[in-house]
């Protein structure tokens, strides 16, 4: 992925003698502030540098790119992996401003999850469907901002399939103690989203060399967990501030949770059958009891 961001730096530093002058300051800012340049419209751009929107639109074709929002697109995919928590604070700011910031958040994760439905395969999401299905054994592995996502998957996993191993780590050496006898058969789901974990990474590498089905959840083709995915779900991510958003990753493993539920219901529907009655009887959940309420009143 440095490659191809040194790519399109190295093409806006070798075009820049065709440039208009207007051109050469859009070129110049992007260079130096490509962190904050890949997060604002045209017309922002434009006006932080003291140019047209036209101008910053002229510039993109200039690139080769059909329109400004393919080339902001292109420098998102390709630098926000690189951003610090520093940068994404700056970043953050300079988008939501002194606006609402909860209508703002919360206006962005429904975009996050409408884009999503738009882009997701769904003839691939069948098809991994089919896949945990038909699974020897199921490793579920997440770390980091990533970690509730795996453990809220693997928590319902358990109550479907009997064969379910959420990967817990600290460390690389913990990671690969535990996904040690993974191999054909197996299908080993890996959820990571920029900044990418090179633990999740190393995993999925080690799994994939190993012959099992390599199942990546994260935000983008140019992940580098599709590297060594035989199936990938793509569920938009972004950042808003420090923080990451994975409102649109969480509902995409709904999803998936709900799809195999049904396939399963049979087996579901035993197992529930068996939990309320272990529930009631070491009184897992608190229940309203209409006649000791009365008899306290």
């Amino acid at each position: 992925m440095g490659d191809k961001k040194q790519g399109l730096i190295s093409k806006i530093e070798s075009s820049m003698t065709e440039f208009s002058k207007g051109q050469k300051l859009i070129a110049n800012y992007i260079l130096n502030h490509y962190d904050k340049a890949a997060f604002m419209t045209a017309a922002r751009l434009g006006k932080v540098v003291g140019v047209s929107e036209s101008t910053v639109v002229r510039f993109a074709s200039e690139l080769g790119y059909d329109g400004y929002p393919k080339l902001q697109k292109a420098l998102q995919e390709l630098i926000k992996t690189k951003l610090t928590a520093v940068q994404r604070m700056e970043v953050a700011s300079s988008q939501i401003g002194d606006h609402d910031v909860l209508s703002a958040v919360l206006h962005s994760d429904m975009d996050k999850i409408r884009i999503t439905l738009e882009e997701i395969d769904k003839q691939k999401f069948e098809s991994i469907i089919q896949t945990i299905l038909n699974a020897r054994k199921i490793y579920i592995l997440g770390v980091r901002s990533s970690a509730p996502l795996a453990s809220f998957l693997g928590f319902y996993f358990n109550l479907i399939f009997e064969n379910v191993r959420l990967v817990h780590t600290t460390s690389v050496s913990e990671m690969f103690e535990q996904i040690l006898r993974v191999g054909p058969g197996d299908v080993v789901i890996g959820i990571s989203f920029p900044r990418y974990s090179k633990r999740t990474i190393k995993a999925l590498q080690y799994a994939n060399r190993q012959g099992s089905e390599v199942v990546a959840i994260t935000d983008s083709l140019l992940s580098p967990l599709t590297d060594y995915a035989t199936h990938t779900i793509i569920a938009r991510s972004e950042m808003t501030s420090f923080v990451d958003s994975l409102v649109a990753p969480l509902s995409v493993i709904n999803a998936l949770i709900v799809a195999l539920g049904m396939r399963k219901k049979g087996d579901i529907y035993k197992t529930f059958e068996k939990l309320e009655h272990i529930w009631d009887q070491y009184q897992v959940y608190e229940k309203h009891d209409t006649e000791d309420s009365n008899r306290e009143v």
